[in-house]
C-alpha cells in the first residue's frame, strides 16, 4: 500500500509530525551516512514539508521551496524514504509528489536540487540533468541538477 502523502507549511505541522521528520532526518543524514551537521538550518519555516505516512510512520519526506528561498529556482531538498521501508521503492512516489506540489503551490516548472551523487541516475529517472560539477557538501559527494 502506497503511503498517504501529506504537503504542510511549518506552522501546520504537529509536535509529533515535527519531531518524527527531526528524527528521520537525524537517522539517516547524521548517524546512518555518518555526517556530522546542522541538520537544523533555519530553512523549515521557509519550507512546504511532504510527509508520506503509512500506518502511523513517517517513511517519506521532502521540503519544497518557492524560487528564491533556497536556489533562484524552486527546489526540493532533504528527499528521505525511512530505511525499513526503502525496498518499496516510495522514493519515485515521494518525488512525483514533491514535482507536482511545487507546481501546484508555487506554479513552478522549473526545479533544482543539490543531490547527492550516489543518486544521479534515481533523479535523472525523474526529469533532472546535472548542471554543475561535483562538489562537497558536508563532505559528501553533490552535483547541482535542474528539471525544466
Amino acid at each position: 500500500m502506497q503511503p498517504e502523502f501529506k504537503i504542510k507549511p511549518f506552522k501546520a505541522l504537529s509536535l509529533s509530525e515535527l519531531y518524527q521528520v527531526l528524527q528521520l532526518r537525524s537517522e539517516v543524514f547524521v548517524v546512518e551516512q555518518n555526517c556530522v551537521y546542522q541538520d537544523i538550518d533555519g530553512k523549515d519555516e521557509k519550507a512546504l514539508h511532504v510527509l508520506g505516512m503509512s500506518g502511523g510512520v513517517l517513511v517519506a519526506y521532502a521540503r519544497l521551496f518557492k524560487p528564491g528561498d533556497y536556489f533562484r529556482q524552486a527546489s526540493i531538498g532533504r528527499v528521505i524514504v525511512h530505511p525499513a521501508y526503502r525496498d518499496k521503492k516510495w522514493g519515485h512516489t515521494l518525488m512525483i509528489t514533491a514535482i507536482k506540489a511545487i507546481a501546484e503551490h508555487f506554479g513552478e516548472t522549473h526545479i533544482t536540487i543539490s543531490a547527492q551523487l550516489y543518486l544521479k541516475c534515481f533523479y535523472e529517472s525523474h526529469g533532472f540533468v546535472q548542471t554543475s560539477d561535483t562538489y562537497l557538501e558536508d563532505d559528501i559527494p553533490h552535483i547541482e541538477m535542474q528539471r525544466n
